[in-house]
C-alpha cells in the first residue's frame, strides 16, 4: 500500500503541476532525451550510449568520464538545447515534464536518473520567473517564498562577503565543516563557495520555510545574464525549502559567442579535473546564432519537490520503484 500512495500522489503532483502552467498560457512540449550533443557543464557527466558497428544504439550506456568516446549520442542531463532550439523556431512559453540523466549522481538527494519540470518564459526575466517560483511555494507547499541574495545570506550565516573575501578566509571557513576537501579546493573560489553553502550554510536552513536565493557570483553565472546591477553577479537564482535546493533559475543568455567562451571554459575545467571535454559547437550555441529570444528559465527537480510535499528528507522514500531502480 506504500507504493500505492506514492504513486496516488505523484499523480496528483504532475496533474497538478501541468494545471499550473496551462492556467498560466504555457505550452507543454516533449524533448528527446537522446541527442547527438549536450550542454558543456563543468561538474555535470551526461551518460553516453553506443553505436555498434552495424549503427544500431547499444543499450549499455557509458559515463563520458571514462576513457570510451566511440559515440556521438548521449542521454540529456537537462532538456535546456531542444527548447531553447524550440524557443529559436518560434515557440511560445514552454514548459516539459521528464526525465533528464546524469552521471554519478547518488544518494539521499541524487539519482541518476530523475524527473525534470522545465519552463521557459518568452520575454521573461529573473524578476517574473522568481515570481512564479514564489506563486508555486504558495500553491504547492503553502508557503511565502523569501527572497534573498546570495551576498546577505553569506554574510547572515557564514560572517564572509562571498563577493570581497581573500579566497584564504574562504579556505579556512571551509576547513571548519571539511578540512581535506577544503585544501584540495584550495585554488578554487567557487568550490569553496559551494563547499560553504552546502556544509555551513544550508543546513541551517533546514527548519526554515522557502527561500529564493537571487545575484549568485558572476563566475557562477553558467547560462545567466551578468546582472546589469552588480557586475559582479549574475542573474541567476535558486529556491531552497527547507535547506533543500528544489530549483536553478536564470535570467537566460542569449549571446552564442558569450556561451562558446563559457563552454570552454567549462571544458578546461572537466579536463583538469580528469574528465573528458565535451563538444563546444552544439545545437544550444547554433540556437542562440539564430536568434534565441529573451526569455527566463528555471528547472525544478520533481521528485524532490514530491519528497518535501510528502515531509520526507530522501529521494527513495518517494521512487514509484525503489527496489528495482538500477540507481
Amino acid at each position: 500500500m506504500e507504493h500505492r500512495s506514492n504513486w496516488e500522489s505523484r499523480a496528483l503532483l504532475l496533474r497538478e503541476l501541468r494545471e499550473f502552467f496551462d492556467s498560466r498560457g504555457f505550452l507543454e512540449v516533449q524533448p528527446p532525451c537522446l541527442a547527438d550533443d549536450c550542454v558543456v557543464d563543468a561538474y555535470l557527466d551526461p551518460l553516453q550510449v553506443h553505436r555498434d558497428s552495424g549503427g544500431d544504439l547499444d543499450s549499455s550506456p557509458d559515463m563520458v568520464g571514462s576513457s570510451s568516446m566511440t559515440t556521438s549520442w548521449y542521454l540529456q542531463t537537462s532538456p535546456e538545447s531542444a527548447m531553447k532550439q524550440m524557443l529559436a523556431d518560434g515557440a511560445p512559453s514552454i514548459y516539459s515534464i521528464g526525465p533528464v540523466f546524469r552521471s554519478g549522481e547518488q544518494g539521499p538527494l541524487h539519482r541518476v536518473e530523475f524527473t525534470m519540470l522545465e519552463w521557459y518564459e518568452l520575454g521573461g526575466t529573473a524578476a517574473t520567473a522568481i515570481e512564479l517560483l514564489k506563486q508555486m511555494a504558495k500553491e504547492f507547499l503553502a508557503v511565502d517564498a523569501a527572497v534573498d541574495t546570495y551576498r546577505d545570506l553569506f554574510l547572515r550565516h557564514a560572517d564572509l562577503d562571498p563577493l570581497e573575501a581573500p579566497i584564504e578566509s574562504l579556505v579556512s571557513r571551509a576547513a571548519e565543516s571539511d578540512a581535506a576537501l577544503a585544501r584540495s579546493l584550495r585554488n578554487d573560489r567557487d568550490g569553496l563557495l559551494d563547499v560553504i553553502l552546502s556544509q555551513v550554510i544550508q543546513p541551517r536552513l533546514a527548519d526554515a520555510g522557502s527561500l529564493v536565493l537571487t545575484h549568485y557570483p558572476r563566475t557562477q553565472a553558467a547560462l545567466a545574464k551578468h546582472s546589469a546591477v552588480d557586475p559582479r553577479c549574475a542573474e541567476r537564482f535558486e529556491w531552497f525549502h527547507q535547506g533543500i535546493e528544489l530549483a536553478n533559475g536564470y535570467d537566460e543568455l542569449t549571446d552564442a559567442e558569450e556561451l562558446v567562451r563559457r563552454f570552454e571554459i567549462n571544458n578546461q575545467t572537466r579536463v583538469q579535473q580528469g574528465r573528458q571535454p565535451l563538444p563546444v559547437e552544439t545545437r544550444l550555441v547554433r540556437a542562440m546564432r539564430s536568434g534565441m529570444p529573451a526569455c527566463s528559465g528555471v528547472a525544478v527537480g520533481v521528485d524532490r519537490l514530491h519528497m518535501v510535499i510528502e515531509g520526507h528528507r530522501r529521494l527513495v522514500d518517494v521512487q514509484p520503484m525503489p527496489r528495482s531502480h538500477p540507481f
